[in-house]
């Protein structure tokens, strides 16, 4: 059974309490339609995970819950058969009493770039929008974040958050079926990520604008995104598909996200980090084993993509609301 009551619980006693006259119903519904398809048979298999004690808690330099040594003969294959259930695992990696789950993503290089240029988030309430299967929300709470919510629509991703948490229950990380649309304008986090999502969005400055109004005043947003070389009024629509992904709308360049943050009201907008996608960090791996970025560069080229674009180039942009 799909159940959020201890999350309202939680929210009824902190600064997202206003957030409890919308989100139940959101997700009473969103429940509903949930008993079907696959992620009915997603939660038979995390229904299947024993329960363990781990010996070791690691969110600072990965996401690490238990050694080997405190399974009992016959939970490690039985952990990685519910595991294994769940693939394709994207964003990552995790290890779970020893059990590697090596993503296609290696999510630690992205935040060990984002890291040092960020506000400590230290006893700050942080949301994560497009969160994926929540690796960085272990690792935001790593860095003593004292309340973090991730929100991704995608059940598949909801189903392995639940999988790792199983292993960490901790009543601070949370992840949300649900997409920024569904939010009201809270503005009550003192950070917000938005991290691979903004070129997915087919409307960029209302996205922009929608991240601004979950921010407290002088709050502050981390955009990580794919952009392009260029002056300020170079953006890259591509025609069809952009390194074979349909839903790419709008790829700008640096100067153009920039002068989009600032008209929306942003101060203080720098861009601390570019840097190009490489084969080490988005790669097949025997937990992710379709296509991956391989796949989308041109094989005689791979500073294009396989349609002719520029490779994907990502951009890490700091502002505050």
């Amino acid at each position: 059974m799909i159940n959020f009551n201890a999350f309202y619980a939680q929210l009824a006693t902190n600064r997202l309490a206003p957030w409890l006259e919308t989100l139940p119903a959101q997700l009473a519904l969103w429940a509903k339609q949930a008993l079907h398809g696959d992620f009915k048979q997603w939660q038979k298999a995390l229904a299947q995970l024993p329960d363990t004690t781990p010996s070791l808690i690691d969110l600072k330099s990965s996401v690490t819950f238990g050694r080997d040594t405190d399974l009992t003969s016959g939970q490690a294959p039985r952990i990685q058969h519910v595991l294994q259930q769940l693939k394709p695992w994207r964003k990552g990696p995790f290890d779970l009493h020893g059990i590697e789950i090596d993503t296609e993503w290696r999510s630690d290089f992205k935040w060990q770039r984002i890291l040092p240029h960020i506000t400590p988030l230290k006893q700050r309430y942080v949301l994560d929008v497009g969160c994926g299967s929540g690796y960085h929300l272990w690792r935001m709470r790593g860095e003593g974040a004292e309340f973090v919510v991730g929100i991704d629509p995608s059940q598949l991703f909801y189903a392995q958050f639940n999988a790792i948490k199983h292993f960490n229950p901790d009543p601070q990380v949370n992840l949300l079926p649900i997409g920024i649309d569904d939010m009201p304008p809270l503005q009550q986090f003192d950070t917000v990520f938005s991290m691979g999502v903004l070129y997915h969005r087919r409307s960029p400055l209302d996205f922009l604008q929608q991240l601004k109004q979950q921010l407290r005043p002088g709050g502050e947003l981390i955009l990580e995104t794919l952009v392009i070389e260029g002056d300020a009024n170079t953006v890259l629509v591509p025609t069809d598909r952009y390194a074979k992904m349909r839903n790419v709308w709008f790829i700008p360049s640096c100067a153009a996200l920039i002068l989009w943050l600032e008209r929306l009201g942003f101060s203080n907008v720098k861009v601390v980090d570019i840097n190009q996608t490489t084969l080490d960090e988005q790669r097949k791996t025997s937990w992710m084993d379709t296509e991956s970025l391989i796949d989308f560069l041109d094989p005689n080229d791979h500073s294009k993509t396989i349609e002719g674009y520029p490779a994907p180039l990502r951009a890490v942009i700091t502002a505050n609301s």
